[in-house]
């Protein structure tokens, strides 16, 4: 945990990382991102899920290449301008729904075969990210999904790393817990762990 930021970051901190550049972590032309993605699509071990729901979609550009594999994909984030960029470029993928959601305060009411967070997680307090854990398991179906994709390296504004969040959740993975680990991959600068509910 960052002692010296604790606090889950506001949806104004996105607001603001938005309003000064459309694509701040350069989600259309990192070379990076663009590998990342691929891992993370191959990672996925069914050709296709029913109900997906994806936290933190930002522009869009996971969003539209998990699309393919999906029956209804819900795409949210906190911040309004990079969803406006992620609806334009989902316009022609019926099954994807955009929508405005700050989780863990807010939660929908269904439930999904797959879940992905993806570079989300350390932006939540320890209190938020116990808090999202447990609607995240409540929210999967029985052997549903828990994709987990996060950047490793500390960032002096975020409450926790990628490591912490991992870590929090793959402690649900005991002999009686909730979830079981189904593989994990340890990159350079950044983890993946799939997780499945028992």
């Amino acid at each position: 945990m960052n002692e010296n930021q604790p606090n889950t970051l506001p949806p104004e901190y996105f607001d603001h990382v938005y309003q000064a550049n459309r694509d701040p972590w350069n989600f259309e032309t990192s070379p990076y991102e663009r590998e990342k993605y691929a891992t993370t699509l191959a990672a996925l071990p069914r050709p296709r899920y029913a109900e997906v729901f994806e936290i933190g979609c930002s522009l869009g550009v996971l969003t539209a290449q998990l699309a393919p594999r999906c029956g209804h994909l819900l795409a949210v984030d906190v911040s309004e301008a990079a969803l406006a960029q992620a609806r334009a470029r989902c316009a022609n993928l019926p099954q994807v729904e955009i929508r405005q959601l700050r989780v863990p305060e807010e939660f929908p009411r269904q439930s999904f075969d797959l879940i992905m967070l993806s570079e989300v997680g350390y932006y939540w307090s320890p209190a938020d990210l116990a808090r999202a854990a447990d609607l995240l398991i409540a929210g999967l179906n029985p052997g549903g999904q828990l994709l987990l994709v996060h950047w490793t390296p500390p960032v002096h504004d975020y409450p926790l790393t990628g490591d912490d969040v991992h870590e929090f959740f793959l402690a649900r993975t005991i002999e009686n817990g909730p979830l079981r680990h189904l593989t994990g991959q340890r990159h350079e600068t950044y983890r993946l762990d799939l997780l499945q509910k028992r």
